[in-house]
């Protein structure tokens, strides 16, 4: 997923994608585990997505708190 895919999303819909990222990390670290995993290189990408996602909702409760609304 892209940044600017990540970016058309709203907060809400971000939390779902963040928490169905983490879902299937930890799938994919079992079937690694396991030795089922095909393609080692899918759990770099996942955690890559899991780090853009936790940015730009990190950069937009910035950007709330500088407008002075929104929760601390």
């Amino acid at each position: 997923m892209k940044a600017e895919e990540i970016r058309d999303l709203g907060d809400a819909e971000l939390g779902h994608e963040l928490a169905d990222r983490k879902l299937e990390l930890f799938r994919l670290r079992f079937r690694r585990a396991t030795m089922e995993l095909e393609n080692p290189k899918l759990l770099r990408k996942i955690r890559r997505d899991i780090a853009r996602i936790k940015t730009i909702l990190h950069e937009r409760r910035l950007e709330r708190e500088r407008s002075g609304g929104g929760r601390p």
